[in-house]
């Protein structure tokens, strides 16, 4: 029984790591052909958006925004079959500097709306830093982008537990129904539409994988109308 359980988990592992394999493959392929196809479609735009009628501007838009959006999803899917990328080393990472990094890259988006950053101290901890960026930059976009006309407030801060590091990220946003707080950490998940918040999907099954990945669980408390708090852990 023992021996056929860890055949099974060997198989699966294999089974894993080929369909991300496949993944990195497939998307990384896809790139070049999606470059040509948004390269005419931008000049068809440039050269003949203002000599065809409505009708025909429009579709030129359409196909624009296709492309765009497409390009986005096969980013992120490249994003999420390197995670598991063995290159990817562990050192000391100075999570103050990581998350400080994240903000200053937010600034464009920060400057649009009323919006209150604060980073309480955080630790020096063993892990991949490009990683840990990876899910800062996904945690505090989310904050940024699912929010009201309400002033918005993020708080970010860690605590010390007896094997690991408790992290959250605490905003003030929309909230999210509990009923799909499992569900959004899954690939290719959405709650809204694009029209009102755009994005692919990805960027939470990114957070938990790479999370997982440094031996922690990451999940969310939240209350609608009212705002998130994800909690995610490192070991020590």
């Amino acid at each position: 029984m023992q021996k056929e359980l860890e055949e099974r988990a060997r198989e699966l592992a294999r089974s894993n790591e080929e369909l991300e394999q496949f993944a990195y493959i497939a998307s990384h392929d896809l790139q070049e052909p999606l470059r040509t196809m948004a390269g005419f479609a931008n000049l068809l735009e440039k050269k003949y958006k203002n000599r065809l009628d409505q009708d025909a501007n429009e579709f030129i838009e359409f196909i624009v925004d296709a492309a765009e959006r497409m390009k986005k999803l096969i980013t992120n899917l490249l994003e999420y079959s390197r995670i598991n990328n063995k290159e990817a080393p562990f050192g000391a990472v100075d999570f103050n500097k990581v998350v400080s990094k994240v903000i200053y890259g937010l600034q464009n988006k920060l400057q649009s709306g009323d919006v209150e950053i604060k980073l309480n101290q955080l630790p020096v901890l063993q892990a991949n830093e490009g990683q840990m960026q990876q899910v800062f930059s996904h945690l505090l976009g989310n904050a940024v982008k699912f929010r009201d006309e309400r002033p918005l407030k993020i708080e970010i801060w860690a605590e010390e537990k007896d094997t690991q590091w408790q992290f959250a990220v605490k905003d003030t946003g929309i909230g999210i129904n509990m009923a799909y707080a499992t569900r959004i950490f899954q690939v290719f998940q959405r709650l809204h539409t694009r029209d009102k918040y755009e994005g692919t999907g990805i960027g939470l099954s990114v957070c938990k994988k790479i999370v997982e990945k440094h031996g922690g669980e990451i999940w969310v408390d939240s209350v609608p109308d009212v705002g998130s708090t994800f909690y995610f852990t490192i070991r020590k």
